[in-house]
This record gives C-alpha cells, sequence and structure tokens, in this order.
C-alpha cells in the first residue's frame, strides 16, 4: 500500500478499510503502519458498541497483530447467553490464542464449555488459513487441552482429553497424549491408557501411530525402571508386518544374534524401493501384534 493509501486508511472511521490495511501492513512487515493502525482502532470505537463493531474492531486488531488491543476492545462488551457470547468467546480465544496468552485463552474455552467440557469436541475452532485459502480447524477440546499443559495444569488437560468420545485415530492420539501428561501416575495406570490407544488405533488401521505407541510404551517402561521387552517385541513383530525396516533394524542392531538380519536390513535401507525400503510400497491389511507373544 502506498503511502497515501495508507494515510487516507489511517483516517478513516471504516473498520473493514482499516483491517485491510493492517492486513497489508502485516504482510510486508510494516511496525510503524501497525502502531498507527493499532491506536486509531483501539480509539476509534469507544464502549458502547453494538456487538457487531465490536468483534469487527477485534478482528481488526488481531489482523494488526495487536491481540492484547483486540482484548481490551472485547472486555468493552458483555454479552448475554445466546449465539453472541459464544461469537464472543470465540473471538476472545483468537486474541488470546494469537498473543500465546494460554491463560486468557483457557478461560475462554472453558467459558465456551459452560460446565460441559466433552461438548468442546463437537466445536471446530479456526487455526491458520491454508495456502488454498481453505480453514484449518481443530476441535476446541484439542486446543483447550494445549494450552492447560502450557499451563502446567497436566492433570486437567489428560482429564479433557480423555473426556473425548470421537473413536479411531482421534481417541488413539488423545490417550497417547493423555498418557504422556500423567507422568506422576504409576506406569501401570499409564499403560492401560496406551493399551486403549493401541486398540483405537488398530480399528482405523493406524498403524504408523501404533508403532508410535509401540515406542512410546517402551520408552515409558524403560524410564520407570523396567525394560520395556514386551512393547519392543511387539514392535519389532508389527515392524515386519508393516515391511517398516529402519524400525525393525533399530531394533535388532544391539542384538548379537541378529547380525545376518541387521546386515540384510541395512542393504534393503540402501534400497529404498525395495521392499523393506523407505519408498517402498505400502503392505496390504497388517494387524497389531497381541500384547503377549
Amino acid at each position: 500500500m502506498e503511502e497515501k493509501a495508507f494515510a487516507a486508511s489511517l483516517a478513516s472511521d471504516d473498520l473493514l478499510l482499516l483491517e485491510q490495511a493492517c492486513q497489508d501492513s502485516a504482510r510486508f512487515d510494516q511496525p510503524e503502519r501497525l502502531r498507527l493502525l493499532t491506536e486509531r482502532l483501539v480509539a476509534l470505537r469507544p464502549a458502547p458498541q453494538p456487538f457487531s463493531v465490536v468483534i469487527t474492531n477485534a478482528n481488526a486488531l488481531i489482523s494488526c497483530r495487536a491481540p492484547e488491543a483486540a482484548l481490551t476492545v472485547l472486555d468493552r462488551f458483555g454479552p448475554g447467553a445466546g449465539i453472541e457470547r459464544q461469537q464472543w468467546l470465540i473471538q476472545q480465544w483468537r486474541a488470546a490464542n494469537a498473543g500465546l496468552n494460554h491463560r486468557r485463552a483457557a478461560a475462554a474455552l472453558r467459558r465456551l464449555a459452560a460446565g460441559n467440557p466433552a461438548s468442546l469436541e463437537a466445536m471446530p475452532l479456526p487455526m491458520r488459513l491454508r495456502e488454498d485459502g481453505s480453514l484449518d480447524t481443530r476441535p476446541a477440546l484439542d486446543v483447550l487441552a494445549g494450552h492447560l499443559a502450557a499451563l502446567g495444569l497436566n492433570e486437567e488437560a489428560a482429564a479433557l482429553l480423555l473426556a473425548g468420545r470421537l473413536p479411531g485415530r482421534p481417541a488413539a492420539e488423545r490417550l497417547q497424549l493423555a498418557a504422556q501428561l500423567l507422568d506422576s501416575v504409576p506406569i501401570a495406570e499409564r499403560d492401560r491408557l496406551l493399551e486403549q490407544a493401541l486398540d483405537q488405533a488398530a480399528a482405523a488401521a493406524a498403524w504408523g501411530l501404533a508403532a508410535e505407541l509401540l515406542d512410546l510404551q517402551r520408552n515409558l517402561q524403560q524410564a520407570s525402571g523396567g525394560d520395556g521387552a514386551a512393547a519392543a517385541a511387539r514392535r519389532l513383530r508389527l515392524s515386519q508386518r508393516i515391511d517398516d525396516a529402519y524400525a525393525e533394524w533399530r531394533l535388532r542392531q544391539s542384538d548379537p544374534d541378529q547380525v545376518a538380519r541387521t546386515l540384510e536390513l541395512e542393504r534393503q535401507l540402501r534400497s529404498p524401493r525395495a521392499a523393506g525400503g523407505h519408498a517402498a510400497s505400502p503392505p496390504v491389511s497388517p494387524s497389531l501384534p497381541p500384547a503377549t507373544p
């Protein structure tokens, strides 16, 4: 935006025009212009203002890289129950999330849940605009768990993740994260969560995730003083079934009785199109190895 056009936008009282100037200034990293636009937006529509004006004003300030100023504008309005309150809280979350204000972001999502945390699972939140123009979203439940974990509230974050009801891969990923967050509970409880996660991953045929879960299970068992042998054995069997040559090589290389197999795997890894190589065609319909041989 040329200087003359920017000056005209800055003098305008049109919030949408000011937001366009914010987007332009942010795109081309113009901090002085962003500062001037932020000051203009904060002063332009003092309270009281209609809901639509407050939301538009806050949106422009988020575009201006001024999330704390956006929160200040939003705090001028107090909507009652209903759709306006939901939109206002989501806008509060957007501003707090943009400013990495985990406390305010978590507070907004807690209020959005209205005492029913599981309801956040069905509420998509806008995360970013993809290059193709589509919107990338995440369930509010997972987003709130992330803010809680960032605040060090690991047990609350894990409890929220376990409140989810979606089966398959989403359930497996939430159980995986809960097992990692609950670092103060006995290993047996964390093992139980990982076994549930493995069941969900297997049901969704998410074999890459199942492999990650078995690696995590082994690491947690070893960190708690165990040998992780059972998890390692299952991981080895799974790597063979899904032709994961690298994982099998990594698991076998410390076994003196497997020198020949280790050398064979090394040759496969050097030939990525061969069976077991990292560029080989995926296998058909593997299954998860049982917990016991």
